[in-house]
């Protein structure tokens, strides 16, 4: 069954799965950059009732490089294969009805939901307002762990079917599109800097904090107020390049964007945590 994508909400789902014919695969991708435990264990004490639990730096990211954060970032890119691999043991196939959601907000359940549908799976949803949401909606919870059953055949590759920027191709043409930085403001100035080697961001990238996708209640803000704030960067969707610190809270602002209608935008996977350990490319700040 297709999912209503890419946010689902809390009584959508309840009412989905209600109906006793709808066995989708959810991932619990709760997790703490401060606390790599922290999410763990955070689902152990409660998840969605049979969900899996997807962690951001073994499941959605692939190992550092031996050069660090030069090469890739602090949360590389999974390889592909990998990836597929990952989701075969999950029991996910093509067409496998997919429910990410975290609980902070929906960085690291929109890092899941973009990795998905790089693989090119379409039928993936973030839970809108995540374990708060499921629970303020009536919904149960479950403090079992969950071994999944993998798939009966091996997850396909297909071509990726949302795009990505490396580094050398943003230095190469910086005018060619318009950079959106989803870290925090003081971050994003430079005025502090608690993970990487540098302050500061990519000269000409504008800011958007991720958290200002959301409404207080920790819902997505509703389509037609996220489709006013992106359009009015004034660049097209295809000419939008994604960019946090590592790669994860950018997804946030590609999941906003595609539920505002305005899908086709790139992810620069590396982010600040990539472009800032090389000394050689150019920092702005202010």
């Amino acid at each position: 069954m297709p999912l209503p994508t890419p946010l689902i909400s809390a009584p959508a789902l309840l009412a989905l799965l209600g109906r006793g014919e709808f066995w989708p695969v959810v991932l619990d991708c709760s997790f703490d950059l401060a606390d790599s435990q922290a999410g763990e264990k955070a689902y152990a004490h409660g998840h969605l009732p049979g969900a899996r639990y997807a962690h951001l730096d073994r499941d959605l990211s692939g190992p550092k490089t031996a050069r660090g954060a030069i090469d890739g970032g602090r949360h590389p890119l999974p390889a592909r294969e990998a990836f597929a691999a990952t989701l075969t043991a999950w029991g996910i196939g093509p067409d496998t009805p997919v429910v990410a959601y975290d609980a902070q907000g929906g960085p690291y359940a929109a890092r899941a939901w973009w990795l998905l549908r790089w693989l090119g799976h379409s039928n993936v949803a973030v839970l809108d307002g995540g374990l708060a949401a499921w629970q303020a909606a009536g919904g149960p919870i479950d403090r079992e762990s969950h071994r999944p059953e993998p798939a009966a055949a091996p997850y396909p590759l297909r071509a990726p079917a949302m795009p990505t920027v490396p580094a050398e191709r943003l230095l190469a043409a910086p005018a060619a599109a318009l950079v959106i930085d989803a870290r925090a403001p003081e971050r994003f100035r430079g005025d502090v800097e608690p993970l990487d080697s540098q302050a500061g961001h990519i000269p000409g990238a504008r800011n958007r904090f991720f958290k200002n996708n959301l409404a207080t209640d920790g819902r997505f803000l509703p389509a037609d107020e996220l489709r006013k704030v992106f359009a009015a960067f004034g660049v097209p969707p295809g000419n939008v390049v994604h960019q946090c610190g590592s790669g994860v809270t950018a997804c946030h602002n590609l999941l906003a964007m595609e539920a505002a209608g305005l899908a086709g935008s790139a992810l620069y996977p590396g982010s600040w945590s990539e472009w800032s350990s090389d000394p050689a490319r150019p920092v702005a700040r202010g």
